[in-house]
């Protein structure tokens, strides 16, 4: 079937090009701009196919929920592909609509699944009100109730404005770095009037600036609101992304501090859901998952207390790395520490930017510690807390070796006790009877 395939687009593009050169006019046009207006017509017949295709794979697509309450997708045009997802373990549902498919009221509903070699399960393209309507049963179900449940009310609880996202991006340290490459180039540039690095500045001022722009669009009108789902993100300027961060998935938490944005009292949260940019996930997967872009440090505090209650980093009993740290990390050492209390496990690091990385002992899968060479020398360890694979990554660098062993025995009994009291995977149940009374 490929080859019969191939051969027909073979002979449909000979044919193309002998009715052009039966074209009289293009008798008279230079073999060049023959070429390409038969590369033309080609592409324009591909995509003519493409449209085809991707419209019969568009009808060929069916989903539903059967018996056992899973989701099942059914799928392909030549190949039919049947797919069962089990509801338990969906972490996410994302309604995201494409600037193209927004001009029709179209959308595309992402479904995150944990424990699966591919996570990500899309459903395209879907009118806005049913992608809607699947998110809702499907995250009602996710949570353990009934498929009928009505979508819970939500309240907008931050935003963030525009002014606000251009200014944190354009003082990242990258995008401040590459900018002043690009003025002390031009400026030697003009100075010894060889206008030959101006190609060069064209490329140190031309990224930041495009990095800056695609990121300002993507996270354009940035907003939090709270409902007993979770956390519903939504942001785009051209493509408009509603994603639902539910509590019961969240495994750790990551305070990001760049030094420019520290006088200003702001700080990025990053957060790792189960399943969601995971190792094993496409590229597309892999990216990072953010619960606010920017936000004064106050109020990321508050939005995580909102999906981590018990989460309260300014209670924490800290052990700071000792002074002899500053020959393994002469830079950072100061800020590096290990933190705890009843309820949650954290750590610091960075100088330049600072991270506070935080997880509820629960979410603990293993500890484990460990000493290169040079840590060995000087009696440091280093010791890890592992979670589900994510951008945030918990580990308590250059510390005494002996305290070191000692926390991860310590967060190894936290964790077998917080893991026999959490009650997060049903979140939705607890959060429902509270809103009913």
């Amino acid at each position: 079937m490929g080859g019969l395939a191939i051969a027909l687009g073979v002979s449909g593009a000979a044919s193309i090009i002998d009715r052009l050169e039966a074209l009289r006019f293009l008798a008279f046009l230079p073999p060049v701009l023959n070429a390409i207006a038969a590369i033309a017509l080609i592409a324009f017949a591909l995509s003519i196919l493409v449209a085809a295709y991707q419209y019969l794979a568009w009808r060929a697509l069916s989903f539903w929920i059967d018996d056992d309450g899973d989701l099942r997708i059914q799928s392909g045009v030549i190949t039919r592909n049947l797919r069962r997802v089990q509801l338990s373990r969906i972490q996410a549902v994302d309604v995201t609509q494409p600037f193209a498919a927004r001009l029709f009221s179209m959308a595309v509903v992402v479904v995150e699944v944990a424990g699966q070699s591919d996570s990500r399960v899309q459903l395209k393209f879907l009118t806005l009100t049913d992608a809607r309507e699947i998110r809702r049963e499907v995250l009602a179900r996710s949570a353990g109730l009934s498929g009928d449940t009505q979508e819970a009310p939500q309240n907008i609880v931050a935003t963030v404005p525009p002014g606000r996202l251009a200014g944190s991006l354009i003082l990242r340290l990258s995008t401040v770095g590459l900018l002043l490459a690009t003025a002390v180039i031009i400026t030697f540039s003009y100075l010894s009037e060889g206008w030959g690095g101006i190609a060069v500045a064209a490329v140190t001022g031309g990224v930041p600036l495009i990095l800056v722009v695609s990121e300002f669009i993507r996270y354009y009108g940035f907003t939090v609101a709270e409902s007993p789902d979770g956390l519903r993100l939504k942001y785009g300027l051209l493509r408009t992304e509603s994603r639902t961060v539910p509590p019961g998935r969240v495994q750790a938490i990551d305070y990001v501090e760049p030094f420019l944005w520290r006088r200003r009292g702001w700080a990025r949260v990053r957060v790792t859901i189960a399943g969601v940019g995971t190792e094993n996930s496409s590229s597309s997967n892999q990216q990072e998952t953010l619960l606010l872009p920017v936000a004064p440090l106050e109020q990321a505090h508050d939005i995580v207390s909102r999906i981590l209650p018990d989460l309260d980093t300014s209670t924490l009993t800290w052990v700071h790395a000792p002074r002899r740290a500053w020959k393994r990390s002469w830079i950072q050492w100061r800020n590096l520490a290990a933190g705890w209390d009843e309820h949650t496990f954290a750590i610091r690091r960075g100088r330049i930017t600072r991270h506070l990385c935080a997880l509820p002992h629960a979410r603990t899968q293993s500890v484990r510690w460990t000493q290169g060479p040079w840590e060995r020398v000087i009696d440091l360890a280093t010791m890890h807390v592992d979670i589900t694979p994510g951008p945030v990554t918990v580990s308590a660098l250059h510390l005494d070796s002996d305290q070191a062993r000692t926390i991860a025995l310590y967060q190894a009994d936290a964790a077998r006790r917080g893991r026999r009291t959490d009650r997060s995977l049903h979140w939705g149940e607890s959060a429902r009877g509270n809103e009913d009374r």
